[in-house]
């Protein structure tokens, strides 16, 4: 009898905690490595949000919280919701979990059943086809691509989903490409979703505040609001509030999934930190001011990555609408050969050429369902990112 569970041999590693591993590592060892693999921005947490925990802390705010979260955050999201998306929830439809990683690992689990599938566009973040594999469900990727800005057609959608199509996975703007669906963009994939009563709908916004010029987001439920009663709208305070540590996320949906998904939690976790809750009461309800000035920041750093990727020798990079990603196409270089003399036949190999030779860490497209492609987060000084850009323009140079 095998010790480890048979689920582990359907998941891979985290290929983004990986690669900001591996870097962290080799700047220990006193190598120049200028780190692009994390989706974490490097702001700090805005000042009325980190007094609001210390405030939560000196009222003796330290105890056990409800397991799908204190009061006043549940409505605080709910009325984000409305506020935000013109959508209509009661408190008691809100969960909040352990950042937004738990509310889709939670979704997950309440809902999967073996044999049961799960659509997700490629590229895809690197969690959610593995979340639906150790929750017992398939993973059915659909391709995008890089003419259709790594955007899912409705047709393609359409021929994924069969009769044991369980959920469909809806991620904009996307980690790891940085598209973002425009209201008639969403509005064909939703026309596609009303054919299929029995498919419901997992969509995560978490980058909903980071979109760039005049565009403007749109959530599925917003599109079309017959979809309400199957979709699970996730969100939390990571990203556009710069609190990925602080560990919370939330969703809003209907009510027997929001009560199936406090049941698992009940049993695994409970009720995140009651400090942090007490910081994304503040996030929400607070200022917002700082959003569109960080907002700016991050588009002037797309800018500038996005031009100087295009020069280098073998690359592609399109312009995202949204997040903190590139994801540009290393096609130009497969067949090539490394400075280190090294054959690039994937990817893969280019990452890793480019990290040895260069020291910048970023992250390979196939981990992401699509390549031959890499990440780049370009949520650091704008002063790394040219020397990185420099670096990558060098070593695509030098490969022959």
């Amino acid at each position: 009898m095998a010790f480890l569970a048979d689920a582990l041999s359907r998941v891979k590693p985290s290929a983004t905690i990986a690669v900001s591993q591996k870097a962290r590592e080799l700047k220990a060892k006193g190598r120049d490595v200028i780190g692009l693999g994390a989706g974490e921005p490097d702001f700090d947490t805005p000042d009325n949000i980190k007094k609001a925990a210390i405030d939560a802390i000196n009222r003796g705010e330290t105890k056990y919280t409800p397991v799908s979260g204190i009061p006043e955050l549940r409505k605080a999201i709910a009325a984000k919701f409305k506020r935000e998306n013109g959508l209509e929830y009661s408190w008691e439809q809100t969960i909040v979990g352990t950042g937004g990683k738990q509310i889709l690992f939670n979704a997950f689990m309440a809902t999967l059943n073996p044999g049961d599938e799960v659509v997700i566009p490629a590229p895809y973040w690197v969690s959610y086809p593995e979340m639906v594999a150790l929750c017992g469900g398939t993973p059915v990727i659909v391709a995008t691509t890089q003419e259709n800005n790594f955007k899912l057609q409705a047709a393609d959608l359409d021929r994924a989903i069969t009769p044991k199509t369980k959920w469909f996975v809806f991620n904009s703007p996307s980690n790891p490409s940085g598209a973002a669906y425009t209201h008639g963009e969403l509005k064909a994939l939703t026309e596609v979703l009303l054919k299929h009563p029995h498919v419901w709908v997992l969509t995560d916004d978490m980058y909903e505040h980071l979109t760039y010029g005049d565009f403007k987001f749109v959530t599925p439920v917003e599109v079309e609001p017959k979809l309400y009663d199957r979709t699970l709208t996730m969100n939390g305070v990571s990203k556009a509030y710069a609190m990925t540590g602080w560990r919370i996320g939330y969703a809003a949906g209907p009510l027997q999934l929001i009560k199936a998904m406090d049941m698992v939690q009940g049993q695994q976790t409970s009720g995140a930190t009651s400090i942090a809750q007490w910081a994304a009461v503040e996030a929400l309800n607070g200022t917002q001011d700082f959003i569109p000035v960080n907002k700016k920041i991050f588009e002037g750093r797309r800018d500038l990555v996005v031009s100087m990727l295009n020069q280098a020798k073998g690359i592609t990079c399109p312009s995202p609408e949204g997040a903190f990603y590139v994801y540009p196409s290393c096609a130009g270089l497969i067949g090539k050969t490394a400075p280190s003399g090294k054959a690039i036949e994937t990817d893969e190999d280019f990452v890793s050429e480019l990290l040895e030779s260069e020291g910048v860490a970023v992250v390979h497209g196939s981990a992401f369902g699509l390549g031959p492609n890499f990440r780049i987060s370009y949520a650091t000084s704008e002063a790394l990112l040219e020397e990185a850009c420099k670096r990558i323009q060098r070593f695509c140079a030098a490969c022959k």
